[in-house]
């Protein structure tokens, strides 16, 4: 197993695991918005450094 792949695995399994503790916390709504916002932010500054 190279290491980017074990890489890859670690984020999605750190993103799994902050899911289910916004789940216990019951702030997934909190969670979704920084996600969706951190997602425009990061469109916005790909086109800005294209």
């Amino acid at each position: 197993m190279s290491i980017n792949k074990s890489r890859g695995f670690l984020y999605k399994l750190a993103r799994i695991l902050g899911d289910v503790n916004a789940v216990q916390k019951g702030r997934v709504g909190r969670r979704v918005g920084r996600r969706v916002a951190g997602r425009a932010t990061g469109r916005g500054l790909g086109k800005l450094f294209k």
